[in-house]
C-alpha cells in the first residue's frame, strides 16, 4: 500500500539521511518517477523534505523533524519492548532497564503498567526472547563494560588475544561495536595496521586496557560488513533413530535419506576449524557414522587413537 511505503520511506530517510531518488527507487522497488511523487506527497503532508541537485544530490528530512508517536501502534510497541527485554536479559546494564522504564509509561496503559511495576512481571507479549546465556560469564561482563566505554569515547584499546590455533598475540585496535552471535560475545574492531575490520571473541581477550589515544577513523557502523573467511565443509553422516532429533537440534542441517530400520542420513555445513560440532559428533559415539568427507573420518580416528593411548599410558 502507498501509505505503508510512505512511512517506510520516512523511516529510511530518518535512519540514512540524504539519499538519491535512484537509491530509494531500488530500495522500495518502484520507479524514480514514483519516488518523486512520493516526496511531493510527503511534503504536502507537512513532512519537511529537502531536495538537493547535483552529483551528491538527493532527498533528506530536516534534522528538526520528530516523527509523530501516533504512527507507532500497539504491535510496534510490543516489538520494541520485546527487543529491549531481550537486550536486558543479555546485557547487565542499568541503562537498558532505565530505557524500558521511560518507554512503558508513554505507550502502555496506566493500569497494565501499574500491575507490571507492582508485581515485577513483564508485559504479556506473544514472543519472549531470553538471551541470559549471554551474561553468565562474569569476566566477559566486565570486559564488555570496559569496551563499551572505549567505544563511546572513541578510544583505542590494547589486549592479549588467544586465537583458534592457541597462539597469543598483543593487539591494539579501535573498538567499533559489541555483537552477540553464535552464543558468544564478540568485539568488532578496526585494525590500523591492516586497515581493515576484524572480529575478536571476548572470552579469548585478556588484560584489556583503554589507551589515551583517539580513533584514527570515524567509523560508520552501519557500513561495516565482515566477511567470514573460515573454511566451510559439508558433512554427511548416517545416524541411528535415537539421535535424530539431537542432530537437528545441535547440528542445524537436514535429513537427506531415511531407512526402514529408522536410520537416517543427515547433511550439514560447518566451519572446519570450529570445535563445537566436532565435539557433538564425538558425543554421539557409535550411534553415528561419518559418510563424508574423508578428512573428518581421519580426524575422528586420530582423535580416538590419541585418547586410547592416553588412557593406556596412565593405567
Amino acid at each position: 500500500m502507498k501509505i505503508d511505503r510512505l512511512i517506510a520511506i520516512m523511516n529510511y530517510l530518518l535512519r540514512h539521511g540524504k539519499t538519491s531518488a535512484q537509491k530509494l527507487a531500488e530500495e522500495f522497488e518502484v520507479s524514480v518517477r514514483t519516488i518523486v511523487r512520493d516526496m511531493e506527497t510527503l511534503g504536502q503532508a507537512g513532512i519537511p523534505i529537502q531536495s538537493t541537485y547535483g552529483v551528491d544530490g538527493g532527498y533528506n528530512i530536516m534534522d528538526t523533524y520528530v516523527m509523530d508517536k501516533r504512527l507507532i501502534d500497539r504491535q510496534d510497541y510490543d516489538h520494541i519492548i520485546t527487543a529491549l527485554y531481550a537486550l536486558l536479559s543479555a546485557y547487565t546494564d542499568k541503562s537498558v532497564e532505565q530505557t524500558v522504564d521511560k518507554l512503558l509509561p508513554i505507550y502502555a496503559h496506566v493500569d497494565a503498567e501499574e500491575i507490571c511495576r507492582k508485581s515485577g512481571a513483564l508485559p504479556a507479549h506473544a514472543i519472549h526472547l531470553d538471551f541470559s546465556v549471554a551474561c553468565e560469564d562474569w569476566d566477559v561482563n566486565k570486559s564488555m563494560q570496559i569496551l563499551e566505554s572505549a567505544i563511546r569515547q572513541q578510544r583505542i584499546v590494547t589486549f592479549r588475544y588467544t586465537n583458534n590455533e592457541n597462539v597469543k598475540k598483543q593487539m591494539e585496535v579501535e573498538p567499533v561495536r559489541l555483537e552477540f552471535k553464535w552464543y558468544n560475545w564478540y568485539l568488532i574492531a578496526f585494525h590500523p595496521g591492516h586497515q581493515d575490520y576484524c572480529m575478536f571473541k571476548l572470552v579469548r581477550m585478556e588484560e584489556i586496557t583503554v589507551l589515551d589515544k583517539a580513533n584514527t577513523v570515524n567509523h560508520e557502523v552501519c557500513d561495516i560488513v565482515l566477511q567470514d573467511e573460515r573454511k566451510v565443509i559439508t558433512v554427511t553422516l548416517r545416524g541411528r533413530a535415537a539421535i535424530r532429533f539431537k542432530c537437528r537440534e545441535y547440528l542445524n542441517g537436514e535429513v537427506t535419506k531415511e531407512y526402514q530400520n529408522g536410520d537416517f542420513e543427515f547433511r550439514f555445513c560447518v566451519p572446519e576449524s570450529e570445535v563445537y560440532w566436532y565435539g557433538v559428533i564425538l558425543s554421539f559415539g557409535n550411534n553415528v557414522t561419518i559418510v563424508e568427507p574423508q578428512s573428518v573420518i581421519d580426524r575422528i580416528l586420530a582423535t580416538c587413537d590419541e585418547i586410547q593411548k592416553h588412557y593406556e599410558k596412565n593405567e
